[in-house]
Formats: structure tokens, sequence, C-alpha cells
């Protein structure tokens, strides 16, 4: 690998220089093995211990085959689909990998009696497989999570309506948290030139999932003018729903949980904020009955920073825990979209609230290949600016997907895989110049202390 590293962080390393190194038999990368589906079997989800089942292995380079690329790794990042996948929920990865597995000879290759994890990076091209024209080693890239078979008429009109529709790194081996990378060629997208290796690796999967859910026509259409309530505002996809809404001309009310997530969501320029956790809403009562009462106190609150408007959309993610006060504080004809369910998958809502105000609720998962590319053409552009708050290492991932498991971290978390050292990977330092107090801004209020407790995956 060292040979690798030296050459991509070498001046005036050609296509010709990538081509010509040789690509190691091995590599290391972040991996749950099948022998520990059991580990947490009867614990509850809080408290499984994504440090105890992520090991750093040392695995064989996988096989290239047509329409793919081998990539080498710089950064990547931890997404919450690292954190299930490191405690078996909703159930063991390894399901997906054998499914997609028993579909060709070539996706055999996935089903393996380890997972190397991790749906984003950002990295240099190594090889490309038969097929691929637009891409060439020695490209400096990043991959959104979108692997698609395409070969069903049901995917030419938007490619997550596939049927052989699967997201890299969760529903399928080889993923970004790791030295090498396996992607198909159209997951690929041009690095923006003015971030760093782990700048550019941590908006990939949440800033496209935003990007869908908020602005396509295929999520909730934002318009200049709407109010938008999003959940988790300063977290790893609300940070970015947060940005498109004051891009797009929108009024972002956004909901948070401390002061210190609600100082992170006024630096970047909102200002309609609710600290929950300080105003105490309580949505249920008890495990199996809601409170209307404080679905109403909460519209109330909302409308206080909207001259009395009820909001347009809400940027839905949390599920059960908020579902019911969703669908009720949003307007007659209003939209709630929703890509998750952190707090649990089954919802519960009052329909009279929904049917009788024409409501929509729209599911919208990750992002086409256009989405992804045009999310990323907006940080390219620096409309939007990366949220990333803590680097790891690559050995520290462990550690990295518990903070995100327990809540302890802000916006995204990176991990550094072949960068040796934060910072690296800048190629037009005017841009940056340029962008450098939105891309600092923050990292620097999200860079309170907040406790950890050292246990490296083995």
């Amino acid at each position: 690998m060292e040979e690798i590293i030296s050459a991509i962080l070498a001046d005036g390393t050609t296509s010709e220089d990538i081509s010509g190194l040789r690509i190691p038999d091995t590599y290391r990368a972040v991996t749950i093995r099948k022998d520990d589906i059991g580990l947490f079997e009867g614990m509850a989800s809080a408290d499984k211990d994504p440090r105890k089942s992520l090991h750093l292995d040392e695995v064989p380079v996988p096989e290239l085959g047509p329409g793919e690329a081998l990539v080498a790794v710089m950064a990547s990042s931890v997404n919450y689909n690292s954190v299930w996948t490191s405690i078996f929920e909703p159930l063991p990865t390894f399901h997906f990998l054998k499914r997609y597995g028993a579909t060709s000879a070539m996706a055999a290759r996935h089903d393996l009696p380890y997972h190397v994890i991790g749906s984003d990076l950002a990295g240099v091209v190594l090889r490309t497989g038969p097929g691929v024209n637009a891409w060439k080693p020695g490209d400096e890239v990043v991959a959104h999570c979108l692997s698609v078979e395409l070969e069903s008429s049901d995917g030419h009109n938007d490619t997550m309506l596939d049927p052989e529709q699967r997201i890299w790194g969760f529903e399928t081996n080889f993923g970004g948290l790791a030295e090498i990378a396996l992607v198909k060629s159209n997951q690929l997208m041009p690095k923006p030139d003015h971030l760093s290796w782990e700048e550019a690796a941590a908006p990939g999967l949440v800033n496209s999932t935003a990007y869908r859910q908020l602005v396509s026509r295929n999520g909730a259409g934002m318009k200049q003018g709407d109010n938008v309530l999003i959940w988790g505002a300063s977290g790893g996809l609300g940070s970015y729903a947060t940005q498109f809404a004051l891009a797009g001309g929108a009024n972002p009310i956004c909901v948070v949980s401390s002061p210190e997530k609600a100082d992170i969501c006024r630096a970047m320029g909102a200002e309609a904020v609710i600290d929950r956790n300080a105003e105490g809403y309580r949505f249920w009562k008890d495990e199996r009955t809601q409170d209307p009462k404080e679905w109403k106190r909460f519209g109330k609150r909302i409308r206080e920073f909207t001259g009395g408007e009820d909001v347009d959309i809400v940027f839905e993610h949390p599920g059960r825990e908020t579902f019911g006060a969703s669908v009720y504080v949003t307007r007659k004809g209003g939209t709630i979209t929703t890509c998750a369910s952190t707090s649990g998958y089954m919802h519960e809502y009052d329909n009279r609230y929904l049917w009788m105000s024409l409501k929509r609720i729209i599911g919208s998962h990750f992002a086409n290949y256009r989405e992804a590319w045009e999310a990323n053409r907006l940080i390219s552009k620096g409309k939007i600016h990366p949220t990333l708050s803590r680097v790891y290492s690559l050995e520290d991932t462990g550690q990295a997907a518990y903070d995100v498991h327990r809540n302890l971290h802000q916006g995204k978390v990176g991990v550094l895989c072949l960068a040796p050292e934060e910072g690296l990977g800048v190629r037009d330092e005017e841009k940056r110049a340029q962008h450098i107090d939105a891309i600092n801004r923050f990292r620097e209020t999200a860079a309170t202390p907040r406790p950890r407790r050292g246990s490296p995956q083995s």
C-alpha cells in the first residue's frame, strides 16, 4: 500500500503511473463476521456495542468485473447504516449478501463469511473493468452508494425503483471503510477539488439522500418560501437538509436536542431553532399512547417562527417517536417525506389529520445517479458544505460507530483510510479560500469535547 499512497500524494502523478502500480493481493478493511451474528442476542439495541462486532481484517482484493472500478480509498465516513450493520439490525446483512450472491456468478463474489462495510468514499481510481469508458486510473473521485443492475425496465425512469437496486457497503460487499473498495463505475463522481479527502468523503450518502428527499421532484420538490420542519437538523442528514433549505430560499425550522446542536444550526444560518429537550416535548405518554396535546403545543411553537403558518414540508427520519407529531403539524395539502426510522419502524399517527387535510406521505430512499450527481455538483460549486465534525483512524472505526450509535457526534464523522493525515487532497486552493469560513464553521461549532471510551476493534 505504501507505493499506492506515495503515488497518490506525489505531484505530477499521471494515469499511466497509477496504471503501472501493482495492486496488492490483500488490503485492510473494517468487517463484520458471520460467526458473530449471535453476539448481541437478547440485548436491547441501545446496549449493543459496535466496538465489539467491528473488526479490522486483512482481506483479499476482489476480482474486478465488467462495469466496475477498484478505488484506493483515501477517506470514508460512518453512516447510520454502518451502525445497523454492526449491531445486526434490523437483520444481519449477510442475508443481503446471500440473496445478491445468488443472482449471478459475478455477484457470488459478495457472498462471503465477512462483510466489508461502508457507504462513502473519496479516493483514486486504480483499475477499471471492461466497458468502463468515463473513468480511468488516477481519477480523483467520490462514490455514491447506489448499486443497480438496470436490467429491468422498472429502473429506467428512476434507478431507485429498479428491483435489483442495493445500497453499496450495506447490501453489497467491498464497501468504503477500507483501503480499497469495489464499486460500479456509475457510482463514481468527481471529487470536489477544494476539499480534503476526509471532507469530500463526508457528504456522499447523507447529502444525496437529503437532496432527493427535500429538493428532487421524486421527494418534496421544495420551493422558495416553503416552511420546512427538519428533525435532527444538526445531524449527518439534517445538516444537509438545513443547508438545502437555506440555499433554496426556504425557511428551515430546525429541531435539535441540545443547546450545542442549536448553536450548530445557527452557525449554518438558520434562525428558527427548537431545542425539543429544553422545551420538554414528550409526544408519547407511554409505549402505546401518544399525546395530541403535545402535538398541538409543538405546532403552536412552530407557528411562532413562521408568522402563524403551518409547515409545508416535514423532513422526517426519526420515525416512531416523532411521526404522529409530524403528520399533525403539516399544513393542509403539505408533505411529510420520510427516509428512515431511527427511533422505530412501526409508525403511528392519527389518519384524520392526513386524509381530511389532503396531506401526503412520501417514502424516500437514497437517490438515483442524477440526484447524487446534482447534490455533489452543489458541493463542488461551494453552495453546500461538508458537515464534518470529527475524524477517526481506520483502526478506530469501532469507536466512531459507537459514537454515532450513542448520538455523541455532530454532523458526520470521517475516517482516514489511506490518507496518512487530515487536510490532504486539496487541489484548488483559490476556491477553498473563498469557502473556507463555511467549511470550517460547522466543525469549529461542533468541536465540543465528548466522552470516549477506547476499545479498538480487533
